[in-house]
Parts: structure tokens; C-alpha cells; sequence
């Protein structure tokens, strides 16, 4: 949320109040923003809404690259970017990543009467196969088995991919045993809500 606790805009103002320098984590990194009215706003429309257990996919518009937002902040104080502030790259921290996903591709959902909500067409899964599943994973756990939990988490759920962290060779591993699950994340023959 712009401007929310954990917003880097209250970051970046504080940073620049005191002199620099502006800290990213990397120069090409985007997120999308939207103001807290508008969020509150489309949470109690998409509440409204519902008739239970749909989950709703908010049109957060165009992302931002956050060095830019940091270049025009510093510029909006009356200062230069890179001579009187410095903007720092500080490196992307373990499972960050350089691309916010939003499931927004209108294969994947169903347009509402306010073009900026829309509902997740999602897989559904039997009860006793997500017990089961949990389970396993809950075993592999208290075993310590941090590699084949993560492995069986992954492929319980497929669309979950690492980005910057140790557990990407496992995302090729699974590829590598099931390679039609990296191209096709909700297959045609799955049901939905």
C-alpha cells in the first residue's frame, strides 16, 4: 500500500531527509502500488461480493520501478540524484523477487461487474489429497528433511517457484521429472471454483 508501514516511500523520505544515501535492492526491480482508500475500497466491494471461498484478484495497474520512484523522490525534495543523494544498491535479499506476480492473465479469471476485480480460477483439490499431502510434508519436517520437504511442497503446488534463493535447483529438478507442469501452471482438465 502506498505509504502504508513497510512502504518504501516513508523509507525513502526518511533516508533522503538525513542525507542519503537512498537504498534498492536492485536497479530493475518494479512493484505495483496502490493507495490505502482505493485497496479498503476494493476489499469491501470484493467482500460484498462473495458467496464464499472465491478468491479475488484486484487490477493494481501499471508497476513501478523502484529506483525511478527513488530518482523522483530525491528530485521532488529539490535535490540530484546520484550528486546531492546517492542511491544505493544493497542486493536482493533470499527468495526476492525482481517481478511482483500478479494472477491478473485473463485465462486464469473471471471478470466481475467492476473491471478491477476479478475472480482466481483455481485448481481444487480433494480433501483427503490435501491432508495427505500436509502430512508428508509435516513428516519430512520433523525428519529435518529440509530438501525433500520443500521438493514435495513444490510438487503439491506447482505454480510455487523459488526466485533468489537455494531452492531454485529444485524447481529444475521437478521440471526435469514433470517437464509439462513448468508450461502449463493450471491445466485445462483441473476444475474450479
Amino acid at each position: 500500500m502506498l505509504g502504508s508501514n513497510g512502504s518504501v516511500i516513508p523509507l525513502f523520505r526518511k533516508q533522503i531527509a538525513e542525507g542519503g544515501p537512498v537504498t534498492v535492492t536492485h536497479h530493475d526491480i518494479i512493484r505495483y502500488f496502490m493507495t490505502i482508500p482505493e485497496a479498503c475500497s476494493l476489499v469491501l466491494e470484493a467482500g460484498c461480493m462473495g458467496n464464499g471461498g472465491e478468491i479475488y484478484i484486484f487490477d493494481m495497474g501499471e508497476p513501478v520501478k523502484i529506483y525511478d520512484l527513488a530518482e523522483r523522490m530525491i528530485s521532488l525534495a529539490g535535490l540530484r540524484p546520484g550528486i546531492d543523494i546517492q542511491i544505493k544498491e544493497v542486493g536482493l535479499r533470499p527468495g526476492e523477487k525482481l517481478y511482483e506476480e500478479l494472477l491478473n492473465d485473463k485465462e486464469l479469471t473471471t471478470a466481475t461487474l467492476n473491471k478491477k476485480i476479478m475472480i482466481a480460477r483455481v485448481r481444487s483439490y480433494e480433501y483427503r489429497e490435501v491432508r495427505d499431502n500436509i502430512a508428508h510434508i509435516i513428516e519430512l519436517a520433523a525428519e529435518g528433511n529440509v530438501h525433500s520437504m520443500i521438493f514435495a511442497m513444490k510438487e503439491f503446488v506447482p505454480e510455487y517457484k523459488s526466485q533468489h534463493s537455494e531452492f531454485e535447483s529444485i524447481d529444475r529438478e521437478i521440471e526435469r521429472l514433470h517437464p509439462a507442469q513448468s508450461s502449463d501452471p493450471v491445466p485445462e482438465t483441473e476444475k474450479y471454483y
